[in-house]
């Protein structure tokens, strides 16, 4: 059994029956929330019909998808920057990339960085999927940005320049307050269209890092997919259902390096949405891009934190968020 996805119990311990998958796979129903997938947000934002009772959480949001499609909207579109101080925990924790930050007032100034230097940006949401997470709700909202460069960024001077990108954010919400976050956002893409080298975007972002001089060990261990001389472990699925599907898909492509597995995953024509605004459609395509990624970091270990599925009845489709992280060497090209 693999350890990344599944404790191990002691067999006659009866009263052991909470398996780790349960806390990596969450699954919510989205028949109970406003339909955002291909619904415009004039369109949205007029479905009042409250579909979820959200606990302690303000009247005005129908359901957990509501809440989080409108807050977005009202912060960064209508700048209601104040509204951050009533919907995130004093404490939140936010996991960006490069960094982490702490507090609601990091939330408030990010929020400000960012609006000076594109003032106008918009943020349409491509879907959001969602589970309940004990008391509170996990959410995965994918965006896709239009903004216009016209003011200095921390990506260089301004540059008049209207540009696109993709965020996903994944967040963990309870009392109708965010408590900690995960940002993941295009930043190559960024540079690129904005007109920046970002090798020298790079450099100039690792020598103003805060922990630049700090004297302090920076590694304890090198991670990696192999348990010492132990070939990694490949998990294979409990059950039918999609979460399981999803862990033992990730576990044969992109830690065991399967590569050749995705043409048992995906169809010939599944279409990748990459960085840079890339679509890599089809099996040679997706296969060059894992061989590409996995060159660079050929012993990294690919752990899977969370999957989120969002299974629709009516269409037979499901949605699904998986948060993850590769963690290794870079030792290779590219």
């Amino acid at each position: 059994m693999n350890n990344d996805f599944a404790k191990k119990f002691d067999e006659n311990d009866e009263d052991q029956t909470i398996t780790e998958r349960d806390q990596i796979i969450y699954c919510g129903e989205p028949e109970t929330v406003k339909q955002i997938v291909r619904t415009d947000y004039n369109d949205f934002s007029k479905q009042a019909k409250k579909s979820q009772n959200l606990k302690n959480f303000d009247e005005q949001y129908t359901d957990i998808v509501d809440y989080i499609v409108k807050i977005t909207h009202k912060i960064w579109e209508e700048k209601s920057i104040g509204l951050i101080y009533n919907t995130y925990h004093n404490d939140v924790k936010m996991h960006f990339g490069s960094q982490s930050t702490y507090g609601v007032q990091a939330v408030v100034s990010g929020t400000l960085q960012t609006l000076y230097s594109f003032p106008d940006r918009k943020l349409v949401t491509q879907n959001v999927i969602w589970s309940e997470n004990g008391n509170g709700y996990l959410s995965s909202h994918r965006i896709q940005s239009i903004a216009t460069n016209l003011n200095d960024s921390s990506f260089g001077p301004v540059t008049n320049k209207k540009i696109e990108f993709r965020t996903t954010v994944e967040c963990a919400v309870e009392n109708n307050r965010i408590y900690e976050e995960w940002l993941v956002r295009d930043n190559l893409s960024i540079c690129e269209q904005l007109g920046f080298d970002p090798h020298v975007i790079a450099k100039s972002m690792a020598a103003n890092s805060p922990n630049r001089g700090l004297k302090k060990v920076k590694c304890f261990g090198l991670d990696e997919n192999m348990n010492g001389q132990m070939v990694p472990e490949i998990y294979s699925a409990k059950d039918d259902s999609i979460g399981e599907y999803v862990l033992e898909m990730l576990s044969k492509i992109y830690n065991y390096r399967l590569f050749d597995q995705v043409k048992e995953f995906y169809t010939e024509q599944a279409v990748i949405h990459y960085i840079c605004d890339q679509d890599l459609v089809g099996y040679t395509q997706i296969q060059g891009m894992l061989v590409n990624l996995f060159a660079s970091f050929p012993s990294a270990d690919y752990i899977v934190e969370r999957v989120i599925c969002n299974e629709d009845q009516e269409s037979a489709e499901t949605s699904v968020a998986v948060r993850w992280i590769l963690t290794g060497l870079h030792e290779g090209l590219g």
